[in-house]
């Protein structure tokens, strides 16, 4: 196991995940052009979101994702009415009846697997393995769908794959987020742990459970033991979606979670998670966020790419979360930013 640095890094790694995920606004761009004809449909008018996903033959998902990231690399831009209109820049170069066109020197990437994949996700509306090929879909589980969290070989790989930004944005979040008078926290779908050692580590007195698939659990233990912080801390197996929650809660963190699915799922788990609280028990969901106006910020606009690519959810906005939130018994209180583009809505339950 390799070991964790507890004390938040001089600097933030989030450039070079911003040089990872760049691939995705390849993926996106060739899709709109090439696969979709997004610009040619747009032509010279503008259309309301809705109607662009229905002339395109889009999920509201997929379309979400979509013109969010073609927004923020200045491709679409919406106007005052709320349609979706090309921007000069894709008038001039995008749009097929333009002398200046270069569509089609970006269809030279148009059978590439990564760009074929992300267009058959997007006609799809479903995430890479949920028909149950290669082990299942990654990253998430629920019941009565094949997911590669639930074999040991899975769910080690994609656990110390998520680990490798956990480690270094678990100190950031355990300094920004203040633990003040809590006793208990729990950290649903919970990972490595990582993020629950780093808060125990700042906050002496709190103890936490980690709730989360039994394989997972497996790597969980392993960090905690190196943690020095054993005794701290309970490792509970168990789904999210329909075992009893964890009682004594005072503290509850959803640190990279509710991005996994979609708005419904979302206002399932948030409602558990309040059940599971007292009135005036804290929430934290740590995660990234979209601009209100779901016009990036880029980074996050691929972020919800790669997200929409492997889950059932996408990127949210803070607005989004406020709305999921109140409806589920919450007060949210305010953002504070941790690392790699990530940030911590605080919550209260009502």
């Amino acid at each position: 196991m390799e070991p964790v640095p507890w004390e938040v890094s001089a600097r933030d790694p989030a450039p070079l995940f911003e040089l990872f995920r760049g691939c995705h606004a390849t993926e996106l761009l060739v899709a709109a052009t090439a696969h979709l004809g997004l610009f040619r449909e747009l032509g010279d008018g503008a259309l309301l979101p809705g109607e662009l996903a229905a002339a395109l033959g889009l999920a509201r998902r997929p379309a979400a994702v979509l013109t969010t990231a073609l927004r923020a690399m200045g491709t679409l831009a919406m106007r005052g009415d709320g349609r979706l209109e090309a921007t000069e820049l894709a008038r001039a170069h995008l749009d097929p009846r333009s002398p200046h066109y270069v569509g089609d020197y970006f269809a030279l990437a148009s059978g590439s697997a990564g760009v074929r994949a992300m267009a058959e996700r997007l006609k799809t509306d479903r995430p890479a393995g949920a028909d149950g090929g290669g082990g299942g879909v990654g990253f998430i589980y629920r019941e009565g769908m094949p997911s590669a969290m639930e074999g040991e070989e899975g769910a080690r790989f994609f656990t110390m794959a998520l680990a490798g930004r956990a480690r270094n944005v678990a100190p950031a979040l355990a300094a920004a987020v203040p633990m003040t008078g809590a006793r208990m926290l729990v950290d649903v779908a919970g990972g490595t742990g990582v993020y629950t050692v780093a808060l125990l580590r700042a906050n002496p007195s709190l103890r936490a459970v980690v709730w989360d698939r039994p394989e997972v659990l497996r790597v969980a233990s392993e960090f905690v033991r190196g943690s020095g912080l054993a005794d701290r801390v309970e490792l509970r197996p168990g789904d999210m979606f329909r075992d009893s929650f964890p009682e004594g809660a005072d503290v509850v963190l959803l640190s990279n979670v509710l991005h996994d699915w979609a708005e419904e799922q979302c206002e399932e788990i948030l409602r558990r998670c309040a059940e599971g609280l007292p009135r005036g028990g804290r929430l934290v969901v740590h995660d990234v966020f979209l601009d209100d106006d779901h016009g990036g910020p880029l980074p996050v606009a691929l972020y919800s790419a790669a997200l929409f690519s492997v889950t059932e959810g996408r990127a949210y906005s803070v607005a989004e979360y406020r709305g999921m939130l109140g409806r589920t018994g919450f007060a949210a209180t305010e953002v504070v930013p941790t690392r790699v583009h990530c940030g911590a809505l605080l919550a209260v339950r009502r």
